[in-house]
Protein backbone atom coordinates (compact mmCIF):
# COMPACT_ATOMS: atom_id res chain seq x y z
CA UNK A 1 0.00 0.00 0.00
CA UNK A 2 1.31 3.37 -0.66
CA UNK A 3 2.02 5.42 2.06
CA UNK A 4 -0.22 8.35 3.19
CA UNK A 5 0.92 11.64 4.66
CA UNK A 6 -0.98 14.08 6.47
CA UNK A 7 -0.15 18.10 6.37
CA UNK A 8 -1.25 20.78 7.86
CA UNK A 9 -0.41 23.82 9.84
CA UNK A 10 0.67 23.09 13.39
CA UNK A 11 -1.44 23.74 16.18
CA UNK A 12 -0.47 23.12 19.90
CA UNK A 13 -0.39 19.54 19.66
CA UNK A 14 2.48 20.00 17.41
CA UNK A 15 4.62 21.76 19.95
CA UNK A 16 6.93 18.84 21.40
CA UNK A 17 7.50 17.34 17.99
CA UNK A 18 8.63 20.78 16.72
CA UNK A 19 10.65 21.15 19.41
CA UNK A 20 12.52 17.73 19.17
CA UNK A 21 12.96 18.23 15.19
CA UNK A 22 13.66 21.81 15.04
CA UNK A 23 17.58 21.06 16.54
CA UNK A 24 18.55 18.87 13.74
CA UNK A 25 16.99 21.02 11.01
CA UNK A 26 17.94 22.71 7.73
CA UNK A 27 18.33 26.74 7.83
CA UNK A 28 17.54 27.77 4.45
CA UNK A 29 16.72 31.55 4.54
CA UNK A 30 20.72 32.89 5.42
CA UNK A 31 19.59 36.13 7.07
CA UNK A 32 17.61 34.41 9.69
CA UNK A 33 20.38 32.06 9.92
CA UNK A 34 23.41 34.30 10.50
CA UNK A 35 21.60 36.94 12.75
CA UNK A 36 20.25 34.37 15.19
CA UNK A 37 18.75 30.53 15.48
CA UNK A 38 16.14 30.59 12.67
CA UNK A 39 14.86 27.14 14.30
CA UNK A 40 13.98 29.08 17.29
CA UNK A 41 13.73 28.81 20.55
CA UNK A 42 10.83 26.96 22.31
CA UNK A 43 9.08 30.20 22.89
CA UNK A 44 9.96 31.29 19.56
CA UNK A 45 7.83 28.60 17.96
CA UNK A 46 5.44 29.39 20.82
CA UNK A 47 5.25 32.93 20.03
CA UNK A 48 5.26 32.59 15.98
CA UNK A 49 2.07 29.49 16.98
CA UNK A 50 0.02 32.45 19.00
CA UNK A 51 1.27 35.36 17.10
CA UNK A 52 2.57 34.39 13.81
CA UNK A 53 3.85 38.24 12.67
CA UNK A 54 4.84 36.91 9.49
CA UNK A 55 6.27 32.99 10.64
CA UNK A 56 3.95 30.26 9.52
CA UNK A 57 4.84 26.78 10.24
CA UNK A 58 3.62 23.63 8.80
CA UNK A 59 3.76 19.63 9.91
CA UNK A 60 4.15 16.80 7.35
CA UNK A 61 3.28 13.36 9.27
CA UNK A 62 3.91 10.07 7.31
CA UNK A 63 3.64 6.38 8.87
CA UNK A 64 8.17 6.66 8.96
CA UNK A 65 8.74 10.13 9.06
CA UNK A 66 7.57 13.04 10.65
CA UNK A 67 8.91 16.73 9.14
CA UNK A 68 8.50 20.37 10.23
CA UNK A 69 8.49 23.47 7.89
CA UNK A 70 8.31 27.16 8.70
CA UNK A 71 8.30 30.11 5.97
CA UNK A 72 8.08 33.99 6.24
CA UNK A 73 5.65 35.96 4.64
CA UNK A 74 5.37 40.13 4.98
CA UNK A 75 1.94 41.43 2.87
CA UNK A 76 4.16 44.23 1.74
CA UNK A 77 6.62 41.86 0.36
CA UNK A 78 5.95 39.54 -3.05
CA UNK A 79 8.30 36.52 -2.15
CA UNK A 80 7.85 34.19 0.66
CA UNK A 81 11.21 32.70 2.07
CA UNK A 82 11.67 29.14 3.60
CA UNK A 83 12.98 29.51 7.36
CA UNK A 84 13.97 26.17 8.05
CA UNK A 85 13.05 22.29 7.08
CA UNK A 86 13.67 19.27 10.03
CA UNK A 87 14.77 17.11 10.33
CA UNK A 88 17.74 17.65 7.65
CA UNK A 89 17.47 14.93 4.97
CA UNK A 90 20.56 12.93 4.17
CA UNK A 91 20.95 10.30 1.22
CA UNK A 92 19.94 7.98 2.95
CA UNK A 93 16.19 8.86 3.19
CA UNK A 94 13.77 8.71 0.98
CA UNK A 95 12.55 12.09 0.47
CA UNK A 96 8.35 11.78 -0.27
CA UNK A 97 7.54 13.33 3.10
CA UNK A 98 10.05 16.15 2.42
CA UNK A 99 8.26 16.77 -1.00
CA UNK A 100 4.52 16.92 0.57
CA UNK A 101 5.71 19.79 3.11
CA UNK A 102 7.53 21.95 0.36
CA UNK A 103 4.56 21.87 -1.30
CA UNK A 104 2.07 22.32 1.13
CA UNK A 105 4.66 25.56 1.83
CA UNK A 106 4.01 26.73 -1.54
CA UNK A 107 -0.20 26.51 -1.30
CA UNK A 108 -0.54 28.40 2.00
CA UNK A 109 2.32 31.45 0.86
CA UNK A 110 0.06 31.41 -2.63
CA UNK A 111 -3.09 31.77 -0.16
CA UNK A 112 -1.37 34.41 1.96
CA UNK A 113 -0.65 36.52 -1.51
CA UNK A 114 3.12 35.55 -1.99
CA UNK A 115 4.30 34.89 -5.97
CA UNK A 116 6.58 32.65 -5.48
CA UNK A 117 8.48 30.13 -2.93
CA UNK A 118 12.05 30.88 -1.98
CA UNK A 119 15.16 28.80 -0.76
CA UNK A 120 18.82 29.31 -0.02
CA UNK A 121 20.31 26.01 -0.13
CA UNK A 122 24.44 24.50 -0.45
CA UNK A 123 24.62 22.85 -3.88
CA UNK A 124 26.23 20.02 -2.30
CA UNK A 125 23.45 18.56 -0.03
CA UNK A 126 20.82 16.47 -0.83
CA UNK A 127 18.29 18.57 -0.23
CA UNK A 128 19.26 20.91 -3.31
CA UNK A 129 18.05 17.87 -5.47
CA UNK A 130 14.43 17.45 -3.37
CA UNK A 131 13.98 21.18 -4.22
CA UNK A 132 14.66 20.56 -8.05
CA UNK A 133 12.02 17.70 -7.80
CA UNK A 134 9.72 19.84 -6.40
CA UNK A 135 9.87 22.33 -9.43
CA UNK A 136 12.36 24.67 -7.46
CA UNK A 137 14.55 26.50 -9.83
CA UNK A 138 17.89 28.15 -9.50
CA UNK A 139 17.56 31.87 -10.30
CA UNK A 140 21.39 32.99 -9.17
CA UNK A 141 24.55 32.03 -6.99
CA UNK A 142 26.01 33.36 -3.87
CA UNK A 143 28.65 33.55 -1.53
CA UNK A 144 28.49 34.37 2.11
CA UNK A 145 31.67 35.53 3.31
CA UNK A 146 32.23 36.09 7.15
CA UNK A 147 34.38 37.71 9.66
CA UNK A 148 35.09 37.34 13.09
CA UNK A 149 33.70 41.10 15.30
CA UNK A 150 35.74 44.01 14.22
CA UNK A 151 35.85 47.43 15.19
CA UNK A 152 36.40 50.35 12.18
CA UNK A 153 36.28 54.01 12.62
CA UNK A 154 33.69 55.95 9.89
CA UNK A 155 36.27 58.76 10.62
CA UNK A 156 39.05 56.94 9.11
CA UNK A 157 36.84 56.26 5.73
CA UNK A 158 36.78 58.71 3.29
CA UNK A 159 32.66 57.89 1.89
CA UNK A 160 30.10 58.55 3.87
CA UNK A 161 26.21 56.90 4.12
CA UNK A 162 22.91 57.65 5.25
CA UNK A 163 20.30 55.96 6.52
CA UNK A 164 17.28 55.29 3.76
CA UNK A 165 14.68 57.49 3.95
CA UNK A 166 11.51 57.11 2.01
CA UNK A 167 12.57 60.05 -0.63
CA UNK A 168 15.29 57.64 -1.39
CA UNK A 169 12.83 54.36 -3.14
CA UNK A 170 13.07 55.91 -6.61
CA UNK A 171 16.74 56.03 -6.40
CA UNK A 172 16.92 52.66 -4.69
CA UNK A 173 14.60 51.15 -7.63
CA UNK A 174 16.70 52.56 -10.28
CA UNK A 175 19.88 51.21 -8.83
CA UNK A 176 18.43 48.03 -8.41
CA UNK A 177 16.90 48.09 -11.75
CA UNK A 178 20.77 48.79 -13.24
CA UNK A 179 22.46 45.93 -11.66
CA UNK A 180 20.51 43.53 -10.80
CA UNK A 181 18.82 40.87 -14.28
CA UNK A 182 15.25 41.75 -14.89
CA UNK A 183 13.83 38.19 -14.13
CA UNK A 184 16.37 38.04 -10.63
CA UNK A 185 14.80 41.61 -9.40
CA UNK A 186 11.44 40.50 -7.52
CA UNK A 187 13.89 37.79 -5.56
CA UNK A 188 16.84 40.30 -5.08
CA UNK A 189 14.70 42.98 -3.98
CA UNK A 190 15.55 43.80 0.14
CA UNK A 191 12.18 42.55 2.07
CA UNK A 192 10.50 45.55 3.94
CA UNK A 193 11.59 44.48 7.41
CA UNK A 194 15.64 44.91 6.19
CA UNK A 195 17.45 48.72 7.28
CA UNK A 196 19.42 50.19 4.80
CA UNK A 197 22.03 52.53 4.01
CA UNK A 198 22.83 54.83 1.00
CA UNK A 199 25.75 56.28 -0.71
CA UNK A 200 25.33 59.45 -3.02
CA UNK A 201 26.92 60.18 -5.71
CA UNK A 202 26.39 63.24 -8.05
CA UNK A 203 23.42 63.67 -6.63
CA UNK A 204 22.69 59.91 -7.28
CA UNK A 205 22.12 56.62 -5.69
CA UNK A 206 24.94 54.77 -6.48
CA UNK A 207 24.95 51.92 -3.44
CA UNK A 208 22.37 50.85 -0.91
CA UNK A 209 23.60 48.59 2.33
CA UNK A 210 20.77 46.35 3.26
CA UNK A 211 21.91 45.57 7.07
CA UNK A 212 19.84 42.99 9.45
CA UNK A 213 21.30 42.98 13.08
CA UNK A 214 21.24 39.88 15.56
CA UNK A 215 22.17 38.43 18.36
CA UNK A 216 24.23 35.71 16.83
CA UNK A 217 25.41 37.81 13.64
CA UNK A 218 25.22 40.93 11.41
CA UNK A 219 24.12 40.25 7.81
CA UNK A 220 25.01 42.60 5.04
CA UNK A 221 23.59 42.65 1.51
CA UNK A 222 25.10 45.20 -0.59
CA UNK A 223 23.71 46.63 -4.15
CA UNK A 224 26.40 48.46 -5.56
CA UNK A 225 27.00 50.51 -9.52
CA UNK A 226 29.79 49.03 -11.26
CA UNK A 227 30.81 52.84 -11.55
CA UNK A 228 31.55 53.32 -7.80
CA UNK A 229 33.83 50.18 -8.28
CA UNK A 230 36.58 51.75 -6.82
CA UNK A 231 34.82 52.80 -3.64
CA UNK A 232 33.11 49.95 -2.93
CA UNK A 233 35.98 48.57 -0.21
CA UNK A 234 35.51 51.82 1.64
CA UNK A 235 31.69 51.55 1.10
CA UNK A 236 31.00 48.70 2.89
CA UNK A 237 33.69 49.18 5.29
CA UNK A 238 31.88 52.41 6.12
CA UNK A 239 28.53 50.70 6.53
CA UNK A 240 30.51 47.84 9.10
CA UNK A 241 31.32 51.17 10.93
CA UNK A 242 28.06 52.62 11.04
CA UNK A 243 26.45 49.45 12.60
CA UNK A 244 27.59 48.63 16.18
CA UNK A 245 27.11 45.12 16.79
CA UNK A 246 29.37 44.12 14.39
CA UNK A 247 32.16 44.90 16.97
CA UNK A 248 30.45 41.89 19.26
CA UNK A 249 29.18 39.48 16.32
CA UNK A 250 30.76 37.83 13.23
CA UNK A 251 29.46 39.45 10.37
CA UNK A 252 28.35 38.04 7.00
CA UNK A 253 28.21 39.86 3.40
CA UNK A 254 26.14 37.82 1.00
CA UNK A 255 27.72 38.44 -2.64
CA UNK A 256 25.30 37.40 -5.56
CA UNK A 257 26.35 36.25 -9.05
CA UNK A 258 25.21 39.00 -10.71
CA UNK A 259 28.01 40.84 -8.98
CA UNK A 260 30.25 38.77 -8.63
CA UNK A 261 33.48 41.53 -8.93
CA UNK A 262 32.48 42.11 -5.11
CA UNK A 263 34.06 38.59 -4.42
CA UNK A 264 37.85 40.80 -4.69
CA UNK A 265 36.27 43.65 -2.94
CA UNK A 266 35.55 41.17 0.20
CA UNK A 267 39.32 39.54 -0.17
CA UNK A 268 40.74 43.02 0.15
CA UNK A 269 38.64 43.34 3.39
CA UNK A 270 40.15 40.25 5.09
CA UNK A 271 36.52 38.54 4.80
CA UNK A 272 37.02 34.60 4.62
CA UNK A 273 34.64 32.76 1.99
CA UNK A 274 32.25 30.96 4.12
CA UNK A 275 29.70 29.19 2.11
CA UNK A 276 28.08 28.89 -1.69
CA UNK A 277 24.59 28.70 -1.81
CA UNK A 278 21.52 28.45 -4.95
CA UNK A 279 19.33 30.64 -4.37
CA UNK A 280 16.39 28.87 -5.47
CA UNK A 281 12.76 30.07 -6.43
CA UNK A 282 9.30 27.94 -7.32
CA UNK A 283 6.54 30.34 -8.89
CA UNK A 284 3.03 30.14 -7.41
CA UNK A 285 0.13 30.51 -9.54
CA UNK A 286 -1.98 33.39 -7.57
CA UNK A 287 -5.63 32.99 -7.89
CA UNK A 288 -7.71 35.18 -9.80
CA UNK A 289 -10.92 36.07 -8.55
CA UNK A 290 -13.62 36.13 -10.98
CA UNK A 291 -16.37 38.99 -10.56
CA UNK A 292 -19.62 37.33 -10.02
CA UNK A 293 -22.83 38.39 -12.26
CA UNK A 294 -26.36 38.90 -10.37
CA UNK A 295 -29.64 40.51 -11.96
CA UNK A 296 -29.85 44.37 -11.64
CA UNK A 297 -32.44 46.60 -11.95
CA UNK A 298 -32.31 49.92 -14.28
CA UNK A 299 -33.79 53.40 -13.26
CA UNK A 300 -37.52 53.35 -13.80
CA UNK A 301 -37.42 49.29 -12.59
CA UNK A 302 -36.78 48.08 -16.36
CA UNK A 303 -34.92 44.74 -15.79
CA UNK A 304 -31.66 43.75 -17.40
CA UNK A 305 -29.68 40.79 -17.21
CA UNK A 306 -25.53 40.79 -17.24
CA UNK A 307 -25.54 40.69 -21.00
CA UNK A 308 -28.41 43.07 -21.38
CA UNK A 309 -26.90 45.60 -18.89
CA UNK A 310 -22.68 45.44 -20.54
CA UNK A 311 -24.26 45.65 -24.19
CA UNK A 312 -26.25 48.94 -23.36
CA UNK A 313 -23.43 49.99 -21.51
CA UNK A 314 -20.39 50.00 -24.34
CA UNK A 315 -23.26 51.28 -26.52
CA UNK A 316 -23.72 54.27 -24.21
CA UNK A 317 -19.63 54.34 -23.94
CA UNK A 318 -19.25 54.47 -27.77
CA UNK A 319 -21.40 57.48 -28.27
CA UNK A 320 -20.28 59.20 -25.62
CA UNK A 321 -16.40 58.97 -27.00
CA UNK A 322 -17.43 59.26 -30.39
CA UNK A 323 -18.73 62.83 -29.42
CA UNK A 324 -15.82 64.09 -27.63
CA UNK A 325 -13.83 63.09 -30.79
CA UNK A 326 -15.86 65.55 -32.80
Amino acid sequence: MPTTTDTRTMTLVDLPLVRRLTGSGTVLDSEMGLTGDARGPHSLLLSSLLFPRGLYTLVARSEQQPVVGQFRYRPDDLMAHIVYLAPALDESTEDTVWLHILDAMAREAGKHGAHALVAEVETSSTLFETLRTARFATYARQTIWQHEPLQLNAADIHVSLESETSSDQLGITALINNIVPTMLQPIATPHSDMAGMVYRKNGRVEAYVGVSEGTQGVYILPYLHPDVMSEAADIIAVAIAQTQRTRKVPVYVCVRSYQGWLNDVMYALNFEEWIEQAVMVKQIAVGIRYPEFVQIKLKGQIKATPTQYYYWLETWHDCNHDEENE
